[in-house]
């Protein structure tokens, strides 16, 4: 009889240990499993996530970074599909990417290595072409097509912009302006004179006109390549300069065509800024985080998408923006995805690939500074 009470009290508590126990894992779960809702502009706002089924251990849960409709995870497996025999020249990575909107083929570069080719699906890479120079830094990379004919032409800052069919054969090698080539005093003035160089960084290519951008440099310019007879050789329009008035630059690095009109990186300056062909300035693109030093511009889906060139305030590494072209509506920031040596990035390309009669969007990173690869996968 003695021991009735002592054994009611342990079953008392027995009985709360379990219901805490339950309580707790319940939490744990709800700790670990997030909801994406909203938009975050400001410089440091990220969102940084993990996806995970009630049964899943937290080890295996995935990583996804981005708000709205532009939510990114880290796909590995396409990641790794970068060829094994250009690994020794990875790190060097430096250039952009551009693609044949007809087939799907994306096209790259790797210093070094040389110039690649990316099938659809992402999983094959191909080296094209045997010159020399395509191992020389692509910086930056546009596919065109002039009358009718598919090209490709690559930005080597320092040293040319080239001009190739698509098997690698160079049509056009265009060198460094002499200082008699523009209608533009500013820039004959800075070409002929002896301290001069040529920082060449993007191309584009519309209505039968290449620009380039020349934002390594004093000389800040857009310039323009035009054929003649099958070559390529300067053209006479350019504009811009060194300077924070409308159509000037602080370092105008990527360059990109779309419905008629050029979007120029203004990096220092943090600016996408949108011009008329003929070099005339329309406006800037609002909602850009203050201290994004934006490096490139592309698009697809109704959005642009641009990266900055390194963290805005405690980023884990340089943030991806998706933006309608009047508001920011994700900031994607591959530094939460767990991407080994991904700090800094210097272009981003997005690009459908068709799966079971769908597209899947995917964006190709080219990392700067320790030259990282990678291919991020928006989620459902």
């Amino acid at each position: 009889m003695k021991n009735k009470p002592t054994f009611g009290i342990l079953s008392v508590l027995l009985i709360l240990g379990i219901a805490f126990a339950f309580m707790a894992h319940g939490h744990k779960q709800d700790h670990i499993t997030h909801t994406h809702h909203g938009h975050h502009h400001g410089d440091a706002d990220h969102h940084h996530a993990q996806i995970s089924d009630t049964d899943t251990p937290i080890e295996q849960a995935r990583l996804v970074t981005g708000q709205g409709d532009f939510i990114f995870s880290w796909d590995e497996g396409l990641t790794g599909a970068f060829p094994e025999d250009a690994r020794a020249f990875e790190p060097g990575m430096h250039g952009g990417f551009n693609e044949d909107p007809e087939t799907g083929i994306v096209y790259t570069g790797i210093p070094g290595y040389g110039l690649c080719a990316i099938s659809p699906d992402l999983k094959t890479w191909t080296k094209i072409g045997q010159d020399e120079r395509l191992k020389d830094n692509i910086h930056g990379i546009v596919f065109f097509v002039h009358k009718g004919k598919k090209h490709l032409a690559v930005a080597q800052e320092g040293k040319r912009v080239l001009v190739l069919n698509l098997d690698g054969t160079i049509v056009s090698d265009i060198l460094k302006p002499r200082g008699t080539e523009f209608d533009f005093v500013p820039a004959n003035d800075f070409f002929a004179s002896k301290g001069s160089n040529f920082g060449v960084t993007d191309v584009t290519y519309l209505d039968g006109v290449i620009y380039a951008t020349h934002g390594y440099s004093k000389g800040d310019f857009i310039l323009t390549i035009e054929e003649v007879d099958g070559s390529w050789t300067w053209g006479k329009l350019a504009w811009g300069g060194k300077g924070k008035a409308p159509g000037q630059f602080q370092t105008a690095h990527g360059i990109y065509a779309h419905e008629g009109h050029l979007y120029v990186a203004n990096r220092a300056a943090g600016q996408v800024v949108k011009f008329r062909k003929d070099g005339a300035f329309l406006e800037t693109f609002d909602n850009i985080p203050e201290g994004s030093l934006v490096c490139n511009v592309s698009y697809k889906s109704k959005h642009f998408f641009f990266n900055a060139l390194r963290a805005v305030g405690d980023q884990k590494s340089a943030p991806i923006y998706a933006h309608t072209g009047d508001e920011l509506v994700s900031t994607i920031v591959p530094g939460d995805l767990g991407i080994p040596v991904l700090t800094n990035i210097h272009h981003v390309w997005p690009h459908f690939v068709e799966e079971g009669g769908e597209s899947q969007l995917y964006l190709l990173v080219h990392g700067w500074n320790k030259g990282k690869f990678a291919v991020l996968k928006l989620e459902e």
